[in-house]
């Protein structure tokens, strides 16, 4: 009975996490990709990714995120175990899978893969331009083609930092 409770104390702390770092990003002119909350390291790790919606994502933009985020997460004290904060930008080769991920990657090349061959196809490398509740919708070459999320088995970046003209 531990590890559902757990994790729903996790989940808490992500969300909790995700609204107290989304505003600090903002006023720093970079957005939000995802919070981790890993229990599974000693200490404990509270991993920030952010990224710089114009521009390659730097070490600066993490520290300043670093220490704007540090000084909020004092005052709230939304984790109270040891913990170390890291904040990065997104590696290359990261699979999107949250809706926020989509939006924030939105015009990015991406690789997508499939359980099951789409038209003959079972990979596509693209453009994302949006998803749905049923399609991933990518720009091959200015072409625009949906994907039945159903059979999507993996949606990745193949160049962060790097949008696609």
């Amino acid at each position: 009975m531990k590890g559902p409770l757990f994790n729903m104390q996790n989940q808490e702390i992500i969300e909790r996490i995700t609204a107290l770092a989304e505003p600090v990003a903002e006023q720093l002119g970079l957005e939000l990709v995802a919070v981790a909350y890993q229990t599974h390291t000693r200490p404990a790790t509270l991993r920030v990714d952010i990224r710089h919606p114009s521009e390659q994502t730097g070490l600066d933009d993490c520290a300043k995120m670093s220490r704007a985020l540090e000084a909020v997460l004092e005052l709230d004290d939304p984790i109270t175990s040891a913990y170390t904060l890291e904040v990065s930008s997104p590696g290359v080769e990261r699979n999107l899978t949250t809706d926020r991920e989509f939006t924030a990657f939105r015009g990015f090349a991406v690789l997508v893969k499939a359980d099951e061959p789409i038209d003959g196809k079972l990979q596509w490398e693209g453009q994302l331009i949006a998803r749905d509740d049923e399609h991933i919708h990518l720009s091959l070459q200015g072409r625009r083609i949906a994907l039945p999320r159903a059979q999507v088995s993996l949606v990745q970046l193949t160049r962060v930092g790097k949008k696609t003209t």
